[in-house]
């Protein structure tokens, strides 16, 4: 009997200590040093891969990348607009495919860090948030109203529970090591004073009720409650600490350069302070790093935010937007990585002890009881190296830069000095003839139809349009009683119209009269401009154009778009003309939207017009459609728009994005600073187009007979439009 018993017990003991071991080798907690994932400490280096930014063919060789330049994790956003176009109806196909990106991750080998946000920012359209949100009564965003909670919470629930049905979170034996509740939040925090702190809290505690087995972090948010992390974005995180002495010190955006918007320069940020500014987080002390971005894709569609937001979202990342590997920033941080790898088991088991070597020198020395021991040489000078004495060694310091001592003996890395050879990107031409070119105009009278809406004044575009078009047409009449009582003199009226963004452009009875937009910096803007009346009734139409939604700041859903007037007449013999508050129809698209003219074997009674001498026209309001064959090769590919306005462009019936050929301004004298001796980026390309390719996924391309429509608002030479291949050669 008592050996039968103490069977049982053995037996029990197994099953129990199974149990044990198996929940220990699938959990994510954490401690002052770092994340401890299946019991042990680790430093992390991840980078920002968006899934709707490129193709469901490019996932698994830009994970490969990622892996093979020395990453650990790849982290993404969850893109609620995307995801629910409209109230419970839901879409996880294709580029949404949530789940099966971050299974070709964990194929990979490589951990997730999950940001559902909701809210996400990233330059996205509405930062995330699907527009309908906008309109469920009595809400109020990111703050403590039940309205903008429930939705939120749903939302969140939603993705959560299908992360756990497919078992993907690490306590799953998943790869989802982390989750981000939130986004920069802290701002508004502050702003909304009480109910901003009692959302956050509510945020948290939301997120914390999932149960996912994995810690939940917020970026940029001072006082996240415990148990979640609170975490820093920015060019530098050095100077960042956790709110408790028990959590690890964590970087969620390295920024690897920055985004770009129409009429803004093309911005860049050496490697070079990249490294310097990682390795001087983890000297201090810092045990994740996340890039942002890795790889920053392409905004297809009309999902750029803003606005003013680029279709392309390169980033100056170290996987440029086209998916090619952009060098020496991927292979320097490479490097990197290797460097603080050899350094892992001193840099979690010890804590620095740092000596001044100099004015701007300093030693971060870990050295751990086990016998480990790893050094961090820094010079903080930008201008003047520096030689040190070390160990009783000499160490020669390149400005503004950190050497990687493994061994507190051998330096095998400085942030500095680069060994990798530089990429060259070349745009070279292809064989590719655009054929059979026809054009469709839109026809301006059709605004006056059943489907206008008709009051005394001018509304709000998005109320109207619900980001279903980025047009939106103004239309009212003007009678004038004699043609000589505002010719006199030979002085034509103007007309000038206030707009609260993003762009307008002037019609007077059918006749393009003049265009005007706003910037990212200022989104409203004033047309003023002549205008050619006759006598009699003369037709006004305004077209409003959206360039993206507002995705950050505070209450942006409250936000107006569009022609709010006022919209005044002046040079007629009454002085001037108020028509701010007379009749206008209010029509939602174009015309060719409406019949679908960018959509293969469209149906619609369109009459296209072959155009064998189209390169000699400069009309506005023009659909362009021609076939091409696609290229040999698998080299990514691009359409050069330089030659074009302003418009959109679709592939197939896919839509590549806006197009803008505007030229950047402002100042573009290099690198620019932020504070004492930090080098932050550098700008690029004034007085060109802000972005001149257009990137086409090779995915989207067919051998043959591939279809090409775009939309022109103002006139270009579409004879000049041509497909390029991108191809990178080293120097």
């Amino acid at each position: 009997m008592e050996a039968n018993s103490s069977s049982k017990w053995s037996s029990l003991c197994i099953i129990l200590l199974s149990l044990y071991l198996q929940v220990i080798q699938c959990s994510v907690t954490y401690d002052k040093k770092a994340l401890v994932i299946n019991g042990q400490r680790r430093i992390l280096f991840s980078g920002s891969i968006h899934y709707p930014r490129s193709t469901p063919e490019m996932w698994e060789e830009l994970i490969q990348k990622a892996k093979d330049g020395g990453l650990d994790a790849i982290d993404t956003y969850v893109f609620w607009n995307l995801h629910e176009p409209s109230p419970g109806n839901y879409n996880f196909e294709g580029r949404y495919d949530l789940v099966q990106f971050i299974k070709l991750v964990q194929r990979a080998g490589l951990y997730v860090h999950l940001r559902i946000g909701p809210y996400i920012c990233a330059e996205w359209n509405f930062g995330g948030f699907p527009v309908w949100l906008k309109y469920v009564p009595g809400i109020s965003f990111r703050t403590d109203n039940q309205p903008f909670k429930t939705a939120m919470q749903k939302f969140t629930q939603k993705i959560v529970q299908m992360m756990k049905d497919e078992k993907l979170y690490e306590s799953q034996g998943g790869p989802i090591i982390l989750s981000q509740i939130e986004n920069e939040y802290e701002p508004e925090d502050k702003l909304f004073g009480d109910a901003g702190h009692a959302y956050m809290n509510w945020a948290a505690n939301m997120a914390m009720s999932t149960d996912t087995g994995v810690p939940w972090v917020m970026c940029k948010e001072s006082d996240a409650p415990d148990p979640v992390i609170n975490t820093c974005n920015g060019f530098y995180c050095d100077y960042f600490s956790p709110n408790k002495p028990y959590k690890p010190t964590m970087w969620t955006e390295a920024w690897t350069g920055w985004f770009t918007d129409f009429g803004g320069p093309v911005h860049q940020r050496p490697v070079e302070d990249l490294a310097f500014a990682v390795a001087r987080f983890i000297q201090k002390g810092g045990s994740f790093v996340n890039y942002y971005m890795y790889h920053g894709g392409t905004n297809f569609g009309r999902t750029a935010g803003g606005p003013f937001i680029t279709t392309s979202y390169d980033y100056d990342a170290p996987i440029d937007e086209y998916g090619l590997i952009r060098q020496p920033k991927y292979g320097h941080l490479k490097d990197l990585h290797n460097a603080i790898r050899q350094s892992e088991r001193a840099l979690l088991n010890s804590d620095p002890t740092v000596t001044s070597l100099g004015n701007y020198e300093h030693a971060y020395v870990f050295s751990s009881a086990s016998g480990g021991c790893a050094a961090f040489l820094s010079n903080y000078n930008v201008k003047h190296a520096a030689r040190v004495t070390f160990n009783n060694m000499q160490y020669n310091l390149p400005p503004w830069s950190i050497s990687i001592l493994p061994d507190c003996k051998n330096v095998v890395f400085n942030t500095a000095q680069v060994g990798i050879q530089t990429s060259q990107v070349q745009m070279l031409p292809t064989d590719t003839k655009m054929l059979s070119w026809e054009t469709f105009s839109e026809d301006i009278s059709s605004v006056d139809n059943d489907k206008t809406i008709t009051v005394a004044g001018l509304l709000e575009q998005l109320n109207i349009t619900r980001d279903t078009s980025d047009y939106l047409w103004y239309t009212t009449s003007v009678d004038i009683s004699s043609a000589e009582s505002f010719l006199r003199g030979g002085q034509l009226p103007s007309l000038t119209v206030q707009s609260a963004g993003h762009a307008m452009h002037v019609f007077i009875n059918g006749q393009l009269s003049g265009s005007a937009h706003g910037t990212r910096e200022s989104k409203r803007f004033t047309f003023k401009g002549d205008v050619k009346l006759q006598a009699g009734r003369n037709r006004v139409s305004l077209l409003s154009i959206a360039v993206g939604l507002p995705n950050n700041g505070p209450h942006f859903e409250t936000w107006n778009t569009g022609v709010l007037g006022p919209v005044v007449l002046h040079g007629l013999d009454e002085g001037q003309r108020d028509l701010t508050w007379q009749k206008w129809s209010h029509k939602v698209g174009l015309k060719g939207e409406e019949m679908n003219l960018a959509t293969p074997n469209s149906i619609s009674p369109v009459k296209w017009i072959q155009d064998s001498f189209v390169g000699e026209k400069q009309q506005p309001l023009t659909w362009y459609k021609a076939y091409f064959d696609a290229p040999k090769g698998d080299d990514p590919l691009a359409l050069d728009m330089s030659s074009m306005g302003k418009g959109q462009v679709w592939i197939n019936g896919l839509s590549i994005g806006r197009y803008w050929s505007v030229n950047a301004d402002g100042n573009c004298t290099g690198c620019s600073y932020l504070g004492t001796f930090r080098p932050v980026r550098c700008q690029f390309g004034c007085g060109q187009p802000t972005q001149k390719w257009y990137h086409i996924p090779r995915a989207w391309v067919k051998p043959t007979q591939n279809l090409l429509v775009l939309f022109e608002e103002i006139g270009g030479d579409a004879s000049k439009i041509y497909l390029v291949k991108r191809s990178l050669t080293s120097d």
